[in-house]
């Protein structure tokens, strides 16, 4: 069996930046992305002593087991997405769950890397989205807007829409268990040729 015989797509992660993170070293943080799906594991450039810092980096990883959790650990931002298993009752297909849990922490030269925070994203609307088989349509044209509320980490309204001939998600995730700090990522699935596909 090969590889593109489980290949369901690639999924992007663009690491946009960090807004107002919090300070770990003296006056800053030293904040970098780890993300690991399975065996694979990618990191982002160290942006030195900056709170606010701007990674624009798309780190993209082949998907074949959707129940392989993808972990972007940030020595600043842990961000980890996790496909959970289908329900008995149900086709696998038409009830794909995805969840993005983002840690972030600080990177110290000396010490162990501190801890700033954590935060999930449901990606169900994303990947729902993707199923309608959209195509032709206006760029920018948004097709579903994710409310903050409660039950997620949403820092504001998260955007389903389409750009450049794809649909992508936009997503500002306020960080949880710190004093302050928002990560701005942008999620796209890539079909390929021959891939099952979603």
């Amino acid at each position: 069996m090969s590889l593109m015989d489980n290949l369901l797509g690639i999924l992007r992660v663009r690491v946009k930046r960090g807004v107002n993170l919090a300070v770990r070293d003296v006056s800053s943080s030293d904040p970098y992305v780890v993300l690991k799906l399975g065996r694979q594991k990618l990191k982002t450039k160290v942006v030195k002593k900056n709170v606010n810092p701007q990674w624009e980096e798309d780190l993209t990883f082949t998907v074949t087991d959707p129940n392989l959790p993808l972990n972007l650990v940030n020595y600043f931002l842990n961000l980890t997405i996790t496909f959970s298993k289908p329900d008995r009752l149900t086709n696998f297909y038409n009830h794909l769950w995805f969840e993005l849990k983002q840690v972030v922490y600080d990177h110290d030269l000396f010490s162990k890397d501190d801890k700033m925070g954590d935060a999930e994203i449901d990606l169900k609307p994303y990947i729902e989205a993707l199923r309608m088989e959209l195509s032709g349509l206006p760029d920018g044209t948004i097709i579903s807007t994710i409310h903050p509320n409660r039950s997620n980490c949403l820092a504001e309204e998260s955007y389903i829409r389409w750009s450049n001939d794809r649909i992508v998600q936009s997503v500002c995730l306020r960080l949880r268990n710190v004093e302050r700090g928002e990560v701005e990522i942008e999620l796209q699935w890539i079909d390929l040729p021959g891939s099952k596909g979603l």
